[in-house]
């Protein structure tokens, strides 16, 4: 049974992406090494942070981001309400942990559960994926359960 995803309406989770919907279309394809050329020329590469990002898929409940990082950059501690991986496209990475330190090298895929505090050490030039799946549907589903404010 085939669909043409083309004509596919957009679901209504989509929808609520009014910022950006074209994230959150049925079906997204990319070119990972020309989406890196495109960050490398970005001004936010030439910054002092040595770190230039790009979101690629961004529904309610899961994102996914194209990170690179000059080598001996670093992303200061935070943490996600969420449950991440971190797929190192290229380079080597370093993430700090609460109780250890983890080496994530070219090819590997790194997965931290929900709100793990973390910082990542770039020890060469490095690019990776990071996706990022919350439980419990939208941003406002999710506080409204917590009982916050978004």
């Amino acid at each position: 049974m085939a669909r043409n995803l083309a004509t596919h309406k957009l679901s209504a989770s989509s929808k609520a992406l009014t910022r950006l919907p074209d994230l959150a279309r049925p079906l997204l394809r990319f070119n990972l090494s020309k989406e890196l050329q495109q960050l490398r020329n970005e001004d936010s590469w030439q910054r002092e942070t040595g770190r230039s990002s790009k979101t690629l898929a961004k529904y309610p409940d899961f994102h996914i981001v194209l990170v690179l990082m000059k080598a001996n950059t670093q992303m200061n501690e935070h943490h996600v309400d969420a449950r991440i991986s971190i797929h190192l496209l290229q380079g080597k990475i370093r993430v700090h942990l609460p109780d250890q330190k983890v080496e994530v090298t070219a090819g590997e895929l790194l997965v931290l559960d929900y709100g793990i505090p973390h910082d990542v050490e770039a020890l060469q030039e490095s690019a990776f994926l990071i996706t990022i799946s919350w439980p419990g549907g939208t941003k406002e589903e999710r506080h409204a359960v917590q009982g916050t404010a978004p």
